[in-house]
Order: C-alpha cells, then sequence, then structure tokens
C-alpha cells in the first residue's frame, strides 16, 4: 500500500520515500488517515516502527490546510524528553518540509546549550517547535514564543513525559497552551497510571495499540547469561572479541559506571570504547554518539539517555550490563537493535543479586528466558535466598556463617539438577 493511499498529499507521500519508506508501516497506516480526519490519538507501538513519520507526516499536512498567520505564530508544539530525541524529531520534519511548496518553518529547542542562539532562531517565528520540557518553560520566562495560538499538541515518548520526572515542567506547559487543541500522544509503553493521565487530557481519542508484524524468527534475539558481578567486565570483552561485534551499545546503571566500564574496556589495544551519558556536555554528546554510528568506536556504554529516541542504523547487539529499573526500560533499551526489520541481538548479564529483578522483568514483559553460562565464565556466588536456605538447612555450615565454596558448589549443582 502506497502513502498516497493514507490520504497523504503527493509531495509528503515523496518525501516519505526520500526517508527510505517503501510502504507504510503498521503504526503508520493506522494513525495517518485517523490524524488527517481529525481524532485525538494515543498511540502504543514498538520502538523502531516509524512512530515519528506517523504523526510528523499528518500534521505537516494539517499544518497546510490550515490558515497561515502573516506573524508566523507557532502552531505546533511537539514535546520529547530528550536533547537526542528533539535533534532527531526535529531532522524527520525539516527534511519532509523541504518537499513542500508553502515554507514550514521547525525550530528544535533543548537545554544542555546555551539559550541565546535559540532565542535568535525563534525572532522570525516557527511554525513548529520540537522541544524538551525544561528548555521550552525557559524560552516562555524569556518570552521569546507564546502558545497562545498552539492547534496541535504531540507528545512523544509520551510515557516518559506523563511520568514523576517531568510532571510539574509538564503541567506548566500544558497551562500555557489553549484549551483547544489537537493532542497526539505516541510512546512504546503506557503504563495504566500513565494512560489514565493521558485521558484526562486528550478529547475522545483514537487508541491504537500495533504490534510489530510477525516474521518467521524473532527479530531480536534476547540471551540470558549468567556471571559473578565481578567478572561481567572480562566476559563481555570476550563476547564482543570472539563474537566479532563491531559495533556494541552497552547499558549500565550510572555514569560513573559508564565511565568505569570504558576505561577498563580500553586498557587492551584490541577494543575502543567509550562513554555516553548526561554528565557530557551537548557538543560531547553529539560527537560521540556520530562516532559510534560511523563505527569509529567498537563500544558505547551508557546509562539510559540512549535507551529512547536514539536511532542507530544496524545496530547488532546491545548488552545490558547493568539490569534496568523497571520492565518498560528493558523494553526500551532492547529496542536500539534490531530496528526497521534489521536482526538484533539482546544479551543480559545476571548475576546471584539481580537473578530475582530479572524474574520480575520477565514476569512483566511475559518472557521466560532460558539461562546460559559461558565456559571460564561460570558464576560462584549464590541468589541470597539459596544461601538463607542453606543457613537454615544445617548441613551447609552454622546458621549465620558464610558458606564455604564447596558448600555453594553443592547447592549449585542441587538445584541444577532439580531444575
Amino acid at each position: 500500500m502506497p502513502f498516497s493511499a493514507l490520504g497523504l498529499i503527493p509531495a509528503l507521500a515523496h518525501a516519505a520515500a526520500g526517508l527510505g519508506f517503501v510502504a507504510p508501516t503498521p503504526i503508520q497506516a493506522a494513525a495517518i488517515p485517523a490524524v488527517l480526519a481529525g481524532r485525538d490519538v494515543l498511540a502504543t507501538a514498538q520502538t523502531g516502527s516509524g512512530k515519528t513519520a506517523a504523526f510528523c507526516l499528518p500534521l505537516l499536512q494539517g499544518l497546510l490546510a490550515g490558515k497561515v498567520t502573516p506573524s508566523q505564530r507557532l502552531r505546533a508544539l511537539i514535546l520529547v524528553p530528550t536533547r537526542e530525541l528533539a535533534a532527531q524529531v526535529g531532522e524527520v520534519l525539516q527534511h519532509l518540509a523541504r518537499t513542500l511548496a508553502q515554507p514550514v518553518k521547525v525550530a528544535i529547542v533543548f537545554g544542555g546549550v546555551s539559550i541565546n542562539p535559540q532565542m535568535m532562531a525563534l525572532r522570525g517565528g516557527a511554525d513548529v517547535v520540537v522541544a524538551t520540557p525544561g528548555r521550552l518553560l525557559d524560552l516562555l520566562e524569556h518570552n521569546a514564543l507564546s502558545l497562545a495560538a498552539v492547534e496541535w499538541l504531540v507528545l512523544d515518548e509520551a510515557d516518559r513525559l506523563l511520568d514523576l520526572g517531568f510532571a510539574d515542567e509538564l503541567a506548566n506547559v500544558l497551562a500555557a497552551l489553549p484549551a483547544r487543541r489537537r493532542n497526539l500522544f505516541f510512546s512504546a509503553t503506557f503504563p495504566p497510571a500513565v494512560q489514565a493521565l493521558a485521558q484526562g487530557l486528550l478529547n475522545d481519542p483514537l487508541r491504537l495499540a500495533v504490534d510489530s508484524e510477525p516474521t518467521p524468527d524473532p527479530v531480536i534475539v534476547q540471551r540470558v547469561i549468567e556471571v559473578d558481578a565481578s567478572r561481567r567486565t572480562q566476559l563481555l570483552r570476550h563476547l564482543i572479541l570472539t563474537g566479532g561485534w563491531e559495533r556494541v551499545l552497552v547499558f549500565v546503571a550510572t555514569q560513573y559506571a559508564a565511565e568505569h566500564v570504558a576505561a577498563k574496556l580500553n586498557r587492551d589495544d584490541d577494543l575502543f570504547a567509550t562513554s555516553f551519558h548526561g554528565g557530557l556536555s551537548q557538543g560531547a554528546r553529539k560527537q560521540t554518539l556520530d562516532e559510534f554510528k560511523d563505527s569509529r568506536w567498537d563500544v558505547l556504554v551508557t546509562t539510559d539517555l540512549a535507551a529512547r529516541g536514539i536511532d542507530i542504523v544496524q545496530l547488532p547487539v546491545v548488552v545490558n550490563y547493568d539490569l534496568p529499573r523497571s520492565a518498560d526500560d528493558y523494553v526500551h533499551r532492547i529496542g536500539r537493535t534490531g530496528r526497521a526489520g534489521e536482526s538484533g541481538l539482546a544479551i543480559s548479564f545476571v548475576s546471584a543479586d539481580t537473578a530475582a529483578h530479572f524474574r520480575l522483568i520477565e514476569k512483566r514483559q511475559h518472557l521466560s528466558l532460558p539461562r546460559e553460562q559461558i565456559a571460564g565464565f561460570e558464576p560462584t556466588q549464590l541468589e541470597p535466598s539459596q544461601v538463607a536456605a542453606i543457613a537454615m538447612s544445617g548441613t551447609g555450615g552454622v546458621k549465620g556463617k558464610r558458606p564455604s565454596k564447596k558448600d555453594r558448589l553443592r547447592a549449585a549443582a542441587k538445584a541444577a539438577g532439580s531444575a
């Protein structure tokens, strides 16, 4: 089915092809006609499914069909949670807008950089602004723009924008918007609490939940490897070198861990690793990400900053060095690979202290993944529940004492035999 069959004008259908879209993805086929028909939309679709084009294309067509104001007052606002996603969405909009006979000005604003160039860019007005909430509020305080004429509000990665971290900022933005407007909320996940809040903001929304198209084999192969926490870096190096992986995105829990793991991987000349996290300047983040996309780094060690809104073409491997805090974050992390129909590999390291947490992730994502052990990296640590069971049994040493290595191996063999 061509894009023109969805009701798009020829210029936008041609522009979609220029972005590499041969035919509409399921979320695009479902959302574009609904948005063109004037509906508010609450859409759930997997990462890499084409959500950005699903709202950018009908949004631009809607702007062309509306009245053009001489003052170029802001007519559409797109809110995103991160700087990287703001840049990515803005670039898609600018590419699409260049093909139109009627000019549509797109401004991209986010924090972490000087506000002055962004204020200068808004002096001539803008039709569409792509913004992170904090920087948008800064610009409103400086009277650099007004939201009084906004006709369209789009929340991309809406679950992140509606969670507690952005709740106050989003409330302030909503207070500055007109009550009558179109609302489009897109995300890969919508927890129940977020759905309830979104329901109060949207007007009779059309709910879309689009699964990825079924394939004979899974697009993302998920593996779970058991390893002691202290040996994760050694195992990671072993897997990268023996697997011949050329680009690997490694998720850790903190900025310190990102720096530390990258430094340990860099000790030898066989790997080139770097860190990527919110503590870096915007310029450094952009440069690092561009270099990784160009394969100048073998490994990018990152926090959850890179879990959403970053599109890395043909990224082969994602590794959860530290497990994510939530099941939803697990979905977003592994969604960095296996995008646009490409195959991908997602590996999670599970140690004795994190095994229970990973079982919770499996339960919430309706998964049941086999555990693996790599020769030479077999774990020796036991889960806290196993240690407690040994202590209480009276056969694994004196209660309250740490079991010996022999006790641990005996318990592990017993657990394996009963599995």
